[in-house]
């Protein structure tokens, strides 16, 4: 495969949610860079501003088995990952796959669950398998989760402790639409109050699994050099030593980060990055991985605006 047509497929599968989702270019190209680098993304936004459309459009537009997980505050480790049961015509145990055991897996309104029932994903989102009574299960190179939160109602929710967000590739928010983009989702959607069906948009999935490994192949043959290696490390590292953070960002950001550097220069044509493609993942990439000073929080300042002024503050190499 070439990087003409990995970005051939990336703008076909862009243009299959464009179908449905109008403006969120940003959380789209995340998507992409997540999907290239096998990472998991966390979207968060206030309820009607599409979260969950956007990921069933993305899912669509993908040959890859979807799931969905409502997570509620009474949902057990058991309803996510499965149980043995016992056969009494086979006299044996066999297992009953929970909703994980999928490709995509769309955990929506993860912080409604307790700690017990979130720390049900983290093997799987590290490792890619789940052990279920001492059996490990493997779940493919598909498996990718894109979770929702709401950020606005606080009663009845579980924030997620910083082991579990910290194996999310990115957490991005998703902000109100423009006029014009508000005005041409009222156009596309205003005939119904339910959830779309994406049938009668018309997406067709344009990729597989197998074409997906291939992109993934590429995307890790893009060169990296040792200045743009040394530009990430000493933007997280700063994060460590910034008055206004209490906790700064980890080596696996900054792995991370390398790798999603790599996924948005393929992305853009180039088998080569430049700081701006690291720049463009290092606010999603950190935002959710540094913990803000309790001074910091009582003057209001807001954690993406740290990270900005760190990344203006780092020389970039040239």
């Amino acid at each position: 495969m070439e990087l003409d047509e990995l970005r051939t497929i990336s703008e076909s599968l862009k243009n299959e949610v464009r179908r449905t989702i109008v403006g969120q270019e940003g959380a789209l190209d995340l998507m992409m860079v997540s999907l290239l680098c096998k990472g998991h993304l966390l979207l968060e936004g206030v309820p009607g501003t599409g979260k969950t459309l956007l990921v069933r459009s993305f899912s669509k537009a993908l040959s890859l088995n979807f799931g969905r997980i409502q997570f509620t505050p009474d949902l057990m480790p058991g309803d996510v990952l499965g149980t043995n049961l016992f056969n009494f015509q086979s006299n044996e145990f066999s297992l009953t796959k929970g909703p994980i055991f999928t490709d995509l897996l769309l955990a929506d309104e993860i912080n409604r669950t307790p700690p017990k029932t979130q720390s049900a994903l983290l093997e799987a989102m590290s490792e890619r398998s789940v052990t279920i009574d001492g059996t490990s299960h493997d779940l493919g190179p598909g498996f990718l989760v894109i979770a929702t939160q709401n950020p606005i109602e606080q009663q009845g929710t579980y924030p997620l402790p910083e082991a579990q967000l910290d194996r999310f590739m990115f957490k991005y928010i998703l902000t109100y639409p423009s006029r014009d983009e508000e005005r041409a989702i009222v156009a596309r959607h205003g005939h119904q109050t339910s959830m779309p069906v994406l049938d009668e948009f018309g997406i067709r999935s344009v990729t597989n699994l197998d074409k997906l490994e291939e992109m993934r192949k590429l995307v890790s043959s893009v060169k990296i050099s040792s200045e743009i290696i040394d530009y990430i490390v000493e933007v997280v590292r700063r994060t460590r030593e910034h008055p206004s953070l209490q906790f700064g960002g980890s080596p696996r950001a900054a792995t991370m980060i390398a790798a999603a550097s790599r996924a948005y220069a393929a992305l853009q044509g180039r088998d080569y990055v430049i700081p701006d493609d690291v720049k463009f993942v290092a606010v999603p990439g950190l935002h959710h991985r540094v913990v803000l000073s309790p001074s910091a929080e009582i003057e209001g300042i807001r954690t993406t605006r740290v990270i900005e002024e760190i990344l203006e503050q780092t020389a970039a190499p040239r």
